[in-house]
């Protein structure tokens, strides 16, 4: 990717484009660099306010979003680091609740890529490095921080003791990074019980890790990175429990009872994330948050490109009162959970969708296919996707009699079928696809 990071402020530019220079060594993984840039900061990762640590194959965003939510509803000061950006850098880092001003990403990235100049570190180091000086130079009263990718290796994984570390739904995912061969790690043949290791390297000494509940050997596995590193274990289903319906949240634990509103974000799954935020902030005694300000923010919750339903703007305005929804869920398990979605739609559904080479995207295909009148395939500019005619034929294959491709998003938004009784548009597959349809929207992430 060659245009993941533009800015219009010309000294932003000027650091992004030195940070689009930097690749990951081949073969080089693990912490040495990120520790070694760190130190030569002056080690603000252990300097920071109270952190709240969201690993996940999905869904960590989303649960970040509600933490930062109901901190917020309880009148707390934030700092929030999610990945990846829709349309501008500076989503990555948000300062006190709000985007990072260009005037300190630009300085904050000049002074972490000048002190790195002779490490080689990757995208994820330096930008890793900046959010955590910056979280440390402006008072807050708690940092979310969202990890990268898988845990135990990623850029984030530096603090010493988080306030609480979450794990998220989990599911196979980034399996060229997550599951290489690694004496150290279980084998990947069991690749759910891997990606189970991987992010339960984010566990630490003394630090609560909540989680949701999974398969028995992917909980077994939890649970034994667990107690290798001394963190106390609160997993759903064990020490927690929530459960949802059309009244909302009922969450129990062993402080007792509360019964919560039903997020506002679209999706079954939003609940299960919501929970497992109020889960992190009850097995923890750092920040104090009511469970009033919880119910506050859990209704208060917004998360970009997941089931969002777009604005007016040039791209709705190609089919007038159609919803439009956009998702960037892009494996397996987001499919399922889009699919559950599609399942209450009640008009035909249009898909637009386009596609990262390295995900499944068959497999993707074949769990939305019973839920789609017709797949337009597109591709992603400036990104190593699918092929747009290979995306088309996966859809016939997966039982879309109306798919085909087009070279352009807007040229897939001007063939898009004519329906009399209307219709969903759902544009879908890719983060990158969606910050392309936000950006062509005029919606920005704020």
């Amino acid at each position: 990717m060659k245009d993941f990071a533009i800015s219009d402020n010309p000294m932003v530019q000027r650091q992004l484009d030195r940070l689009g220079a930097l690749s990951l060594p081949q073969g080089r993984i693990g912490l040495e660099v990120i520790h070694q840039l760190l130190a030569r900061l002056g080690n603000p990762e252990r300097k920071l306010p109270p952190v709240f640590h969201v690993a996940g194959t999905n869904g960590k965003g989303s649960t970040c979003a509600f933490l930062r939510a109901m901190l917020e509803a309880q009148g707390l000061t934030v700092h929030v680091a999610t990945k990846p950006h829709l349309v501008r850098y500076n989503e990555r880092i948000r300062v006190g609740g709000e985007l990072i001003p260009d005037f300190m990403l630009a300085s904050l990235l000049e002074e972490v890529l000048d002190k790195a100049a002779d490490l080689s570190p990757s995208f994820f180091e330096v930008t890793t490095a900046a959010t955590l000086l910056a979280f440390h130079r402006e008072p807050a009263d708690a940092c979310v921080i969202e990890v990268g990718l898988g845990g135990r290796f990623d850029a984030t994984n530096v603090m010493v003791r988080p306030a609480a570390c979450g794990i998220a739904s989990l599911g196979v995912d980034h399996e060229a990074f997550l599951l290489t061969e690694d004496a150290s790690a279980p084998s990947p043949s069991n690749p759910e019980v891997r990606v189970a290791f991987e992010k339960a390297g984010i566990a630490r000494a003394l630090s609560p890790l909540v989680t949701q509940d999974y398969a028995p050997d992917v909980e077994a596995m939890i649970e034994k990175c667990a107690a290798l590193a001394g963190a106390p274990l609160h997993m759903r289903g064990k020490r927690w429990r929530a459960d949802a319906d059309e009244h909302g949240i009922q969450y129990r634990d062993e402080y007792g009872r509360l019964d919560l509103p039903l997020p506002t974000m679209p999706g079954a799954h939003q609940a299960d994330n919501a929970a497992l935020a109020v889960a992190m902030l009850r097995h923890q005694n750092v920040v104090e948050v009511s469970a009033d300000a919880m119910a506050r923010g859990i209704v208060a919750t917004r998360w970009p490109a997941r089931l969002q339903v777009l604005a007016k703007g040039p791209v709705t305005e190609h089919a007038p009162g159609r919803p439009f929804i956009l998702d960037g869920g892009h494996n397996p398990d987001a499919a399922t959970a889009l699919a559950r979605y599609l399942e209450q739609a009640r008009q035909p559904v249009d898909a637009i969708v386009g596609m990262m080479a390295a995900k499944d995207a068959r497999k993707f295909l074949a769990i939305l296919a019973p839920h789609l009148a017709s797949v337009t395939a597109v591709p992603i500019s400036g990104s190593d996707h699918v092929d747009t005619s290979a995306l088309a034929e996966m859809a016939r294959e997966a039982g879309v009699a109306q798919a085909t491709s087009a070279p352009d998003l807007a040229t897939a938004l001007a063939s898009l079928p004519h329906r009399a009784g209307g219709g969903t548009v759902l544009i879908c597959g890719s983060l990158y696809l969606a910050g392309k349809v936000l950006s062509a929207n005029r919606e920005y992430p704020d």
